[in-house]
């Protein structure tokens, strides 16, 4: 994975684990152990879920630029519709508490959302790709005549 990929990706990740970390700990507080583990469980899932998505959508952004938009309007739709699943099937669970885990998943949601626009918009992103050196031969001018 490239260092700009990988940047991204912390820059996006770490705010995320820190926002669920804050999480864990109001559950903690608010619905003791059961609600700690679900502020837990939800930032996990945040992080997995996006941070796929994060991966796939920058190898066809390097592989196929030419579906770019819609892959990433595809992506994020199945983003939500994997955690509203997930939500869905963990609603009535006994192993945490639902509301910190459903509350903890929106909010590091967000926080992922916006971390991840905050490294796109800092990121020094090349919207033309320069030649190389070895690609121009000595001597060429650069017209086809």
């Amino acid at each position: 994975m490239p260092s700009n990929d990988v940047r991204s990706l912390l820059q996006t990740a770490v705010p995320t684990a820190v926002a669920g970390a804050i999480a864990a700990a109001v559950s903690a507080v608010v619905a003791g152990g059961e609600g700690a583990l679900g502020a837990v469980v939800a930032t996990l899932v945040v992080i997995l879920f996006m941070g796929v998505g994060l991966v796939v959508l920058q190898r066809t952004a390097k592989s196929l630029p030419q579906l770019f938009q819609a892959m990433g309007l595809m992506l994020y739709t199945a983003q939500l519709l994997l955690l509203f699943i997930f939500v869905a099937l963990f609603k009535d669970t006994t192993l945490f508490n639902p509301k910190a885990f459903a509350i903890t998943l929106v909010a590091t949601t967000l926080v992922w959302i916006a971390a991840q626009a905050r490294a796109h918009m800092k990121a020094k992103i090349l919207y033309v790709e320069p030649e190389s050196s070895e690609a121009k031969k000595p001597g060429d001018s650069g017209s086809s005549s």
